[in-house]
């Protein structure tokens, strides 16, 4: 089963990616993506097994963005690929049967030719711009989520992420999505990672059913 909160790695270098990974799994996040841009293959690797060696001591699962033979080379748990990279058809064959595949997509459309290409989950967004990504997609919002959702009628774990807060997360996942990915919020307190966990099983939002009928 799929961890329903993902941590999306952030730092200017790679150690600092290190760091925040270890802060992280230390915080007791199920899912980190190792995801480094602009990073040479050389030291995208290194930081791969260093990382896979911090993921492996707290059981977390470790996804590797984009360089799927590093997924393969470091026994990742699997590799999520950015829109419009690698066929994901592609890459099964190159990965144990056992590693996972993820991608995104912004539109009904993308979902589902991820969908007919059997990756393992969708990241699905954004919820609202922000600036981890250069993105030139308009924000889905809830409304954007419910109605992808609604039209795919699917079992595919679908993972909202893009500039999602905690005092985002009962709207965001009354929208039938599986999980959130998120960066920028826990980078800035990892300490909201129980949090996060808490709210998104569920817990928060049964307490909203009731609350507002409570006599006063």
């Amino acid at each position: 089963m799929i961890p329903k909160l993902h941590y999306i790695s952030q730092g200017i270098n790679a150690q600092e990616h290190l760091n925040n990974i270890q802060a992280a799994c230390t915080s007791g996040v199920e899912l980190v993506q190792l995801r480094l841009k602009q990073f040479d293959t050389k030291t995208v690797l290194e930081t791969a097994k260093k990382a896979r060696e911090i993921t492996e001591r707290f059981q977390t699962r470790l996804m590797i963005n984009d360089f799927y033979k590093i997924a393969r080379e470091v026994k990742a748990d699997g590799v999520h690929l950015e829109q419009l990279n690698s066929c994901p058809k592609i890459v099964r064959k190159e990965l144990a049967s056992w590693q996972i595949i993820g991608s995104n997509a912004s539109t009904i459309e993308e979902c589902k030719k991820l969908i007919e290409k059997k990756v393992d989950y969708i990241e699905l967004g954004p919820f609202r711009l922000n600036n981890l990504k250069n993105n030139s997609n308009n924000a889905l919002g809830e409304k954007g989520f419910s109605t992808i959702l609604s039209a795919l009628k699917s079992n595919i774990p679908i993972i909202a992420t893009g500039g999602i807060t905690l005092n985002d997360i009962l709207d965001v996942m009354i929208t039938g999505v599986y999980g959130i990915a998120v960066s920028e919020e826990i980078t800035r307190n990892f300490n909201s990672i129980p949090k996060f966990k808490e709210i998104i099983s569920g817990e928060k939002v049964q307490e909203q059913t009731w609350k507002p009928n409570k006599i006063k």
